[in-house]
């Protein structure tokens, strides 16, 4: 027997906050190539359709601004929620849009929302996961936002066929369904056990994690006692060293690790996804593929089904070799792309395309390019997609996760914005060279984390600490060389009673009463 309620369920529903980034992609991907958009908002090109793409990320810097202030103060939960409010709002502008104006307004709106759940949403999930299967809780965030994707691209495809301004009034709509049902959920759902620790709830810490590490809720099991006693000593430590924390991220401590989950948020747009994933109809037009609404769907259905092996072995793999492997591999399709495009492909004449370079009467190379898109996208979906969510969250100290979390998701969502509104552009202008450009940028990434980034799968958030403290040289890291388990020494410690952890007794655990950690 499971319980309806335990670390995979939680970190699935609130993953709903992901899946709505996965919506807004959808629904500017499928609609860029339909005749309803294009009359009704003047056939955008260029710098005006990159403008009502990147205006989601406008949004989406502010609301990772807010994100920190927002989870410390109210906790992760209050804050996903009022990101689901302000979603909905954004929702309404879109389906009520009379122009472009307006709907870059909407647009940016639901930014605020995808801006505050994609910072907040990987700390929640890292924050109530075991540290053996950490990765594979956080990547539910891909994983939801490649479903959302997928979901929201045949609804969006669907209403494609109506022949009026429907057609994109009503999948923007519907967007706010799931918003809606995230907002109501998240009021049955525990607080974060670090939020709490960070108040000094200590009683209700002990309840939350004796509920989501044991199926009777048992506050005795020593492996409930070892992860309190060291979220304790790491938050009394933080406590003792009381500082400002923009400007503890600065200090020497730390600036290592902000640097690495800036950069490896940075990196994860460089690899080119976006101009996979919001322009995949246009990539294909270029080769000269047909029905290019319906061939787009299957780079989403990969996206999603690539995610899955990450899920299950991203804990066995490790951080660190899931992005190389990504970078090497996204490099190779994108050179490949690249040398096609340029071997086969030539000038378009015609006017008022998205693309000015077109391959004509080859039609092996055409398929050669549709499949390389197609590879480039799973191999990011795999790798890089829900590495780059798990890794800021886990490596940062619980006082200064949030801020710092903030920071490296913001400038996530600032190179979002400058790859949203310059993609369409430079598609036009670099043609071909696009391809061999962002496939440079993934050998950079290959080579950062190769001399930079240390492994850090299957150790406590607090473990973590040693592993930037005590450095090693990074080709152990690689290696995959073991550790020891100083949260199974101290259960052992705990069991045999050379270690006593005090705890004040509670009446009623969180199972025999749900609502004694809502408040």
């Amino acid at each position: 027997m499971v319980k309806f309620l335990n670390v995979y369920s939680i970190s699935a529903f609130v993953a709903l906050g992901g899946a709505l980034f996965g919506f807004d992609i959808a629904s500017i991907s499928v609609v860029v190539g339909t005749d309803q958009y294009k009359t009704f908002y003047g056939n955008p090109l260029g710098i005006i359709q990159g403008a009502i793409t990147s205006s989601m990320a406008a949004g989406s810097i502010i609301g990772a601004s807010l994100s920190s202030f927002l989870a410390d103060r109210f906790s992760r939960k209050v804050a996903i929620q009022l990101g689901a409010i302000v979603w909905c709002v954004g929702a309404a502008v879109q389906s009520a849009s009379t122009g472009v104006p307006m709907l870059c307004i909407g647009r940016a709106i639901g930014g605020l929302c995808i801006g505050l759940t994609s910072a907040i949403v990987p700390i929640y999930q890292s924050e109530i996961a075991p540290r053996k299967f950490r990765g594979r809780i956080v990547s539910f965030q891909q994983f939801s936002l490649t479903l959302g994707i997928l979901v929201q691209y045949y609804v969006q495809y669907a209403c494609s066929f109506i022949k009026s301004e429907a057609a994109f009034r009503l999948p923007w709509a519907l967007q706010s369904v799931p918003a809606i049902i995230l907002f109501f959920g998240l009021f049955v759902l525990p607080r974060s056990p670090r939020w709490l620790a960070n108040k000094g709830r200590w009683d209700d810490v002990l309840h939350v994690l004796a509920f989501l590490r044991t199926f009777n809720a048992d506050i005795n099991d020593p492996l409930v006692l070892a992860e309190f006693k060291e979220i304790e000593d790491q938050v009394q430590q933080e406590r003792v060293e009381q500082s400002n924390s923009y400007r503890e991220l600065c200090s020497r401590k730390l600036r290592k690790r902000m640097f690495l989950a800036v950069a490896i948020q940075v990196f994860s747009q460089l690899t080119g996804t976006d101009l996979l994933v919001y322009y995949i109809v246009y990539l294909l037009s270029s080769a000269s593929i047909q029905h290019t609404l319906l061939m787009s769907s299957i780079i989403y259905i990969l996206f999603c089904v690539a995610t899955i092996p990450s899920i299950i072995w991203t804990d066995q793999w490790g951080r660190r070799l899931s992005l190389l492997l990504g970078a090497l591999s996204m490099s190779f399709w994108l050179y490949l792309i690249g040398g096609l495009l340029s071997r086969y492909g030539q000038s378009t004449t015609v006017q008022d395309q998205s693309y000015t370079w077109i391959i004509v009467g080859h039609p092996a190379a055409s398929r050669c390019v549709q499949a390389s898109l197609y590879l480039s996208a799973a191999s990011f979906a795999m790798t890089w997609g829900p590495v780059s969510w798990m890794y800021p969250p886990e490596i940062m100290p619980v006082r200064v996760r949030a801020t710092a979390v903030s920071l490296s998701t913001a400038s996530n969502w600032c190179f979002n914005y400058l790859l949203g509104f310059g993609v369409p552009s430079l598609l036009r202008m670099m043609r071909w060279r696009l391809f061999f450009l962002f496939g440079s940028l993934n050998m950079a990434a290959f080579f950062f984390v190769l001399l930079q980034v240390p492994e850090t799968k299957q150790r406590t958030l607090e473990e973590i600490d040693e592993v930037f403290e005590y450095e090693k040289p990074l080709w152990r890291s690689l290696r995959g060389r073991e550790h020891i388990d100083r949260l199974e020494a101290l259960a052992s410690d705990i069991r045999e009673g050379q270690v006593q952890v005090s705890v004040i007794p509670r009446a009623a655990s969180y199972e025999q009463n749900p609502t004694c950690l809502l408040q």
